[in-house]
C-alpha cells in the first residue's frame, strides 16, 4: 500500500500535466497491490434504491470512465464506484488540454466531452469482473455526433444490463454542446419513457436494474420544478444532485478560473447542496437522492446527509487529500452519529428546508 501512496502524493502528481496525472493513477490502481481496508462500521449502512450499500460513500464517475479499477477504488474504502460517462461509440472528447487544476481554490476545471472508449470495450472489462461483488453503477450518456441522442440512452441500458448494479443517466454535462436542453420537460420525458422502457424490458432476465436521473446544479426553481415532475411521474429510482457547475464564484482566487468547463470541488459545496436540498423537498421521499459536489471531510458529507442524501459521492476532494479521504469521511461520519445516538436514515434530509433556503 505504501508504494501505492506514494505514487498518488499530491507533490508528485502535481508536477504533471493533470490529466497525465490522471492516467498514471489508474495505472497505479491496475498494476500495484491495494490492500482491502477493513469493514465498515455497521452504523454506516444504508439501503438505497433496494441496494444495500456499507456506508455511504462511492467514487463519482469522471475518474474511472473505462471500468478500469472499480475493484481496486473499492479496497479503498469507497462502498460503490459509478463508472463512465460511456457512449454507445468511441469518441475522443474535446481537444487537450481539457483538466485543469485550481490549486488555490481546491476545485478542478473539466471540459472532457465525454471521451469514452465506447459500449463494447468497457462492457468487455466489466464482464472480466463478474461475480467479485461490490456495487458498480453504470453512468451512460449519448454521443456528440448522435442523430438520436435520447436513443443512446437506451441501448447504455440494453447494453450493460447484466454488469451493472445500477444506471444514472447523464444529461447534465455542460461540456457536450446542447446536452442540457435534454433536462427540459419534453425532451426528459420522451428520454425516460425510451430508457425505462428498455429496463423494464430486460428486466424479467436480469432484474430491475434501478435507474437514477443527474442533474446539473445550475437548474432555476422552475426548471427543477419540471425536472422533478418528470422524474416522478415516470418513476425513476434515484436522482444524483448535481454534476459540475458553469458558473464562477467570485471568491476564485486561481488563474485558471477563466477556463471554459464545468467546474468541481469546494466551490461547488454550497450551490449544490442547497440544490440537493430543494430537491429533497420536492421529491418528497418518492426516491433517494445522492450528493455530490464539494465534500471534503467529514462534516461537509454529514451535511450533504441532512440536505437529503441517502449516498454521498466524491472525486475532485481526492485530487487534493488523497486518497486517505475515504476512510477520513468515514470514520467521522460514523462516530458523529454515535456521538447523537441517530442513524443515517434519521438524519437525512433533517436541514433540508433550512439549506435550501433562498433558492
Amino acid at each position: 500500500m505504501t508504494g501505492l501512496v506514494n505514487l498518488l502524493a499530491r507533490p508528485l502528481l502535481f508536477t504533471l500535466d493533470p490529466e497525465k496525472a490522471h492516467g498514471m493513477t489508474i495505472a497505479a490502481l491496475k498494476n500495484l497491490p491495494v490492500p482491502q481496508t477493513g469493514a465498515h462500521d455497521p452504523v454506516l449502512a444504508v439501503v438505497c434504491f433496494g441496494l444495500h450499500f456499507s456506508a455511504p460513500l462511492g467514487m463519482a464517475p469522471g475518474f474511472d470512465k473505462g471500468g478500469e479499477v472499480p475493484d481496486p477504488l473499492m479496497r479503498l474504502g469507497f462502498s460503490h464506484v459509478e463508472v463512465g460517462t460511456i457512449t454507445p461509440l468511441p469518441q475522443p472528447g474535446n481537444p487537450k488540454p481539457r483538466l485543469f487544476r485550481l490549486v488555490e481554490d481546491d476545485a478542478v476545471i473539466n471540459r472532457f466531452g465525454f471521451n469514452s472508449e465506447g459500449h463494447d470495450v468497457v462492457y468487455a472489462r466489466l464482464t472480466e469482473r463478474k461475480g467479485r461483488g461490490g456495487i458498480v453503477g453504470v453512468n451512460v450518456g449519448a454521443n456528440k455526433e448522435s442523430e438520436d441522442r435520447a436513443g443512446d440512452y437506451a441501448k447504455g441500458i440494453r447494453a450493460f444490463v447484466d454488469v451493472a448494479d445500477y444506471f444514472t443517466i447523464n444529461i447534465s454535462s455542460p461540456n457536450t454542446p446542447g446536452l442540457r436542453d435534454l433536462q427540459q420537460a419534453s425532451a426528459l420525458d420522451a428520454l425516460l419513457a425510451r430508457s425505462l422502457d428498455v429496463r423494464e424490458e430486460m428486466a424479467a432476465t436480469y432484474g430491475r436494474k434501478p435507474v437514477l436521473l443527474k442533474i446539473a446544479p445550475d437548474l432555476t426553481a422552475g426548471d427543477l420544478d419540471d425536472v422533478v415532475r418528470v422524474a416522478r411521474d415516470r418513476k425513476v429510482d434515484g436522482m444524483i444532485v448535481g454534476n459540475t457547475t458553469i458558473t464562477r464564484p467570485d471568491s476564485l482566487k486561481s488563474g485558471q478560473k477563466g477556463e471554459a468547463g464545468g467546474l468541481s470541488g469546494k466551490p461547488l459545496f454550497d450551490l449544490s447542496t442547497k440544490m440537493l436540498a430543494a430537491t429533497y423537498q420536492r421529491v418528497e421521499g418518492q426516491f433517494p437522492l445522492i450528493g455530490v459536489g464539494g465534500i471534503q471531510d467529514a462534516q461537509t458529507a454529514l451535511t450533504k446527509i441532512e440536505a437529503g442524501a441517502c449516498l454521498l459521492q466524491v472525486y475532485s476532494a481526492l485530487v487534493y487529500e488523497g486518497p486517505g479521504l475515504v476512510g477520513a469521511v468515514h470514520r467521522g461520519l460514523a462516530q458523529e452519529l454515535k456521538r447523537r445516538g441517530t442513524t443515517l436514515a434519521q438524519i437525512t434530509g433533517s436541514r433540508a428546508k433550512e439549506l435550501a433556503a433562498g433558492f
